[in-house]
């Protein structure tokens, strides 16, 4: 924190003030470690590094649930503080706290352990399309999520699954997701097929690789670079599922290259760019301390999301960008011609695989999950019937039926890392992108025809100034109140689908 927000000494708000910057520090090191497991660990350091991540889990843990932060937390608000930061911090952290003293210590190791073993498995289980390796590991983790679960909901006043939900994305619950993913199945059902056909109708050229690695990956530097990422402050590096993780001064992404198509590592690039740039933009103020943090994932997606898909295949930016490519790949330059870049990234088709899919057929994807993973918390699942529950969803959301389950219930990682109540955050946050670029372009005219120059500079002025010095000031839906006027509206997102996909 700097200087001039920190609170007078020897009070209880500064001894809270320095406890959480010593978790946080905590947490700084156990995302280090994370990245390093997926980018640069070999296998045989797995069994270590879980029993490093579990200690540094039960240590971050034994600082929040301290008798001393309970006085702290009750002599601080016996007198909050006026200023509206310092106030948002300290409900932060008796939230922090209260979900804290809910959980025992061995159940927060125990927790961390198994996340971490049954990830490792998983890796190996995803190449050979092998659920039955991992589902041991799946059940215990799964075991231990809903124990947690459980131990949480009475403490928030909440039901277990939006307990889990509550890690990730807080004041947002199932009641209020499912609705509107109901919405968009109806939506979908006639949207998809009109998209479809609109698509076949002008197939795009293809353009013939290979397309070396190191290229694409140099290429992926320089654009997330113009986006506005500061390499000295971030790294790029390849593991078997992108991401972002890091600090806010140290932001690792990661993403996975394929020589006969680029497309997959430069546009997953350009989305882990928009996370990065919302963690370097998060207020320095306030770091180290909940206020300062992201306002949760489904923020965080918006800001992935608006990144690739609002801005980075926009008219604007395709017209900047095609040249590019082609003077990156070489070729016939033809395929990556704007208008043709359009066709080729926005068509929609229904495929198996999420993080591929396109920004129709995507949510489905999202609803699936969010329905399976409720039923596993619930008891309702078994973990061994898993994948015939994933095939029959899938079939009824896009009528798809997976050849195995490297492209089901085995190709994303958050399940095997114990990341449940996570999956909605990605439509929410998609739904909030498109709110948050209609309201860019509304304030700032100018917004496309700087990303006909490459040029992301005004639009992620607005963002920092909208978005990400934001903080965790305010929650999900007051924060898209304040920046565009309404809280969280899928219409915005509605209208984009059926002018870039339907018009």
């Amino acid at each position: 924190m700097n200087a001039d927000v920190l609170p007078a000494a020897g009070t209880a708000l500064a001894r809270l003030v320095a406890r959480f910057a010593r978790i946080a520090t905590v947490g700084e090191a156990g995302a280090m470690l994370h990245w390093d497991a997926a980018a640069v660990m070999p296998p045989g350091g797995a069994a270590a590094r879980g029993d490093q991540l579990a200690v540094l889990a039960g240590l971050g843990h034994e600082l929040l649930v301290d008798p001393a932060m309970a006085d702290d937390l009750d002599a601080a608000e016996a007198t909050p503080p006026a200023d509206p930061w310092a106030a948002a911090n300290l409900r932060l952290m008796r939230h922090a706290h209260t979900r804290a003293t809910a959980l025992p210590l061995s159940l927060v190791e125990a927790q961390a352990r198994a996340n971490a073993a049954c990830e490792t498995i998983w890796r190996q289980a995803r190449r050979d399309s092998d659920f039955e390796a991992v589902r041991p590991a799946l059940t215990e983790v799964v075991r231990l999520v809903r124990e947690t679960a459980t131990a949480l909901a009475p403490a928030l006043g909440l039901s277990p699954y939006d307990a889990l939900m509550d890690g990730f994305q807080r004041g947002i619950g199932a009641a209020d997701v499912a609705p509107v993913f109901d919405a968009y199945e109806r939506f979908l059902a006639d949207a998809l097929p009109a998209a479809e056909a609109r698509a076949a109708a002008a197939p795009p050229a293809v353009p013939s690789g290979p397309f070396p690695a190191a290229a694409q990956e140099a290429l992926c530097r320089e654009l997330s670079a113009r986006a506005g990422l500061d390499y000295g402050h971030a790294r790029l590096d390849r593991s078997a599922h992108p991401f972002c993780g890091g600090t806010p001064t140290d932001v690792r992404i990661t993403t996975r290259y394929d020589e006969a198509d680029f497309a997959g590592a430069l546009l997953g690039v350009l989305h882990e760019t928009g996370h990065a740039l919302y963690e370097r933009g998060l207020p320095a103020a306030w770091r180290r301390q909940p206020v300062g943090e992201a306002a949760g994932m489904a923020a965080h997606e918006s800001q992935s999301l608006l990144i690739e898909m609002q801005a980075c295949r926009s008219d604007a930016y395709l017209s900047f960008l095609g040249p590019r490519l082609h003077a990156a790949f070489g070729g016939d330059a033809a395929p990556y011609a704007p208008d043709n870049l359009a066709r080729l990234w926005r068509r929609v088709a229904r495929g198996h695989i999420r993080v591929d899919a396109d920004e129709m057929t995507y949510p489905a994807h999202v609803i699936l999950r969010f329905r399976l993973e409720q039923a596993l918390i619930a008891g309702d699942l078994a973990v061994a019937d898993l994948p015939g529950a994933w095939a029959e969803g899938i079939r009824a959301l896009l009528g798809l039926v997976p050849p195995d389950d490297a492209r089901g219930c085995l190709q994303d990682i958050h399940w095997y890392d114990g990341a449940f109540g996570y999956f909605p955050s990605y439509t929410l946050g998609a739904m909030a992108a498109a709110q948050l670029m209609a309201a860019a372009r509304r304030d700032v005219p100018a917004v496309d025809q700087a990303l006909a120059e490459g040029d992301h500079a005004p639009l992620l002025r607005w963002l920092r100034t909208h978005v990400h010095g934001k903080g965790s000031l305010l929650g999900f839906n007051d924060l898209l109140r304040e920046a565009t006027g309404r809280p969280l509206d899928p219409q915005d997102f509605l209208t984009h689908l059926r002018r870039r996909y339907l018009a």
